[in-house]
């Protein structure tokens, strides 16, 4: 195994010190990490008593999913003030003592911001509905015409992410039906007209409102979108695979085979022209100081593209969604390293790895399961090949230990440092996501991967909330996953994490250049990085271990000089 076979850095490792170039971010799913108010929904008092649990942690920053006004149709991502604090989660005060907090612990806070499309509360859309075709305000959304002889018809067939038409007729004030708004996810989720200059101002005034108030950066939901083709034509998308995409839920761009064979985008995502608009949002955030972040949530396909969201002058990380979706297989993975690391690295970035957030089946499961499962349909009770949980958990502390020692930035989604896996067996009574709904149940949906963390495993709600209240119910069982459970037992997850991340940080892995070697099995990855050998087992058999190597980290027990299944160890 000492043959070095090739060395793969990324430019960003050597032409900045900027923290978010190697940071491990950890979301946070406000309403499922900690509910001071003891009405059974997280808020933003709770995740401020929480912070030192992920100080203590390591974590070098956080990244909030959406608290702002909203009817909370789509948990908060439709939007109905972008600059205020939703009553469920606190006030606009509370956020600046959780932000202060943070700062005070030395994690830097991100927000989220939802730029494709608002509530349908909004007092925007709602001067939209009352000003009536061809007005001002309508047009700061995407309105048109219906067809058929009445317009009875939608203006084309797109179809929402979340299930059935991508447009709802409203109602004019004269009580006649009328013209018809684009929704990509929810009807309550009314697309905005980016080719409004109006859009584009209020957004920039939205940036400066949390950047004055100090946050660090922002996730960009959805930054695929944003931009339509002119004339908004009928596409017509596969037949088979893929997933219509968005910031909601199932967020990847499906591909459709032309005559030729060439590939081509959805006519609404991926458009040439969000660049022009992330070029202006780079300019604003540059002129404050602290090297505050965007972060493109584009689920693009393949890395070359998605690399265009983080040149110079545009975005400072995209989500590796290309990397989260690769399956658990040795050349799979070794493929999507090398290619991540070139195309990132071509344009000066980092490449940023994830493997679980609050939109895909929590990575514990996701690497068990054993039959084909589309991005954002999730799992549940009936869904075929279902996965082994200890299987599934085994995995994924593998996976994560091999993607904590890759050059770059990684996102940690709240729970999998528990070892969470996705809740199955919800009631249907109990889902609330909008894929279920509007599928009428044919999809699982993201419930299962949203489902309120464990702190202590005797209290009410797991320490959730100190009145036993839940939004999402709990699982028999799940006390079993419990921070308490698992902080300073040797070989926890909990404690896994821990480690890993102290040694990432001690040894600079973020920055560092990987070279890999080979080794004597085509199923085991082997590199070394800032003096460390990494080597993880994807295969079903044992893979022996050099002689006289010193470990010092395994995601599993280890038996003499033997390398297990579904094991990564880093050694020295």
């Amino acid at each position: 195994m000492a043959t070095e076979t090739s060395t793969r850095s990324t430019t960003s490792a050597t032409t900045g010190s900027e923290w978010w170039r190697t940071a491990v971010i950890y979301q946070i799913y406000p309403r499922s990490f900690a509910d001071a108010s003891g009405d059974g929904i997280g808020d933003l008092p709770g995740i401020t008593g929480r912070l030192s649990s992920l100080a203590e942690l390591g974590v070098d920053a956080i990244w909030l999913s959406p608290f702002y006004t909203s009817p909370q149709n789509d948990a908060g991502y439709d939007v109905a003030d972008y600059c205020d604090v939703d009553p469920l989660f606190g006030t606009l005060d509370d956020f600046d003592r959780m932000l202060e907090t943070a700062h005070s612990h030395g994690i830097r806070v991100i927000v989220d911001l939802v730029p494709n499309h608002s509530s349908d509360q909004h007092r925007w859309f709602q001067a939209a509905l009352a000003a009536g075709p061809g007005s001002e305000e309508r047009d700061r959304y995407t309105f048109r015409d219906g067809r058929g002889e009445n317009g009875e018809l939608p203006p084309n067939n797109w179809q929402s992410v979340f299930g059935g038409s991508a447009w709802s007729r409203v109602t004019e004030a004269d009580g006649e039906p009328g013209q018809w708004y684009l929704h990509l996810f929810d009807s309550s989720q009314p697309d905005f007209n980016w080719d409004n200059r109006w859009v584009h101002e209020q957004f920039l005034d939205v940036l400066r409102f949390w950047l004055d108030r100090g946050v660090d950066g922002f996730r960009v939901d959805v930054a695929h979108g944003l931009i339509k083709v002119e004339g908004l034509p009928d596409w017509a998308p596969p037949v088979e695979g893929g997933s219509m995409g968005g910031g909601s839920a199932s967020l990847e761009p499906e591909i459709s085979a032309e005559p030729e064979g060439a590939a081509t985008l959805p006519p609404y995502w991926a458009q040439e022209g969000v660049h022009e608009i992330y070029r202006e949002w780079r300019e604003l955030l540059d002129s404050y100081d602290g090297d505050r972040a965007l972060c493109a949530e584009a689920w693009v396909d393949p890395l070359p593209k998605l690399a265009k969201w983080v040149r110079p002058d545009e975005m400072h990380q995209a989500f590796n969604f290309v990397y989260l979706e690769t399956p658990w297989k040795a050349s799979a993975l070794r493929t999507v390293i090398d290619d991540s690391l070139d195309a990132f690295g071509e344009v000066g970035a980092p490449s940023t790895w994830v493997l679980s957030n609050h939109d895909v089946v929590r990575h514990a499961s996701r690497l068990a399961l054993t039959a084909d499962n589309l991005q954002g349909h999730g799992i549940g009770p009936k869904t075929k090949g279902l996965p082994d949980p200890v299987v599934g958990l085994r995995r994924a502390r593998a996976a994560t230990a091999l993607m904590l020692a890759l050059p770059g930035s990684a996102y940690l989604y709240q729970g999998e440092e528990l070892g969470l896996p996705e809740v199955i067996d919800l009631p249907d009574e109990a889902r609330q996501d909008p894929t279920f709904l509007r599928t009428n149940g044919e999809r699982y949906g993201r419930d299962g991967c949203r489902v309120p963390i464990p702190w202590e495993a005797e209290a009410p709600a797991c320490g959730f909330s100190e009145t036993g209240e839940s939004w999402l119910p709990q699982p028999a069982g799940w006390g079993a996953f419990a921070r308490s459970e698992q902080r300073g037992v040797d070989g926890s997850t909990l404690e896994l994490y821990r480690q890993m991340l102290a040694l990432r940080a001690e040894h600079g892995l973020g920055l560092s250049t990987l070279k890999w070697l080979q080794t004597e099995s085509d199923d085991v990855l082997a590199f070394t990085t800032a003096g460390i050998t990494v080597m993880a087992n994807i295969g079903t058999t044992d893979a022996a271990l050099p002689s006289g190597a010193s470990i010092i980290l395994a995601s599993a027990p280890l038996d003499g000089d033997v390398l297990p299944p579904d094991t990564t160890v880093w050694l020295r």
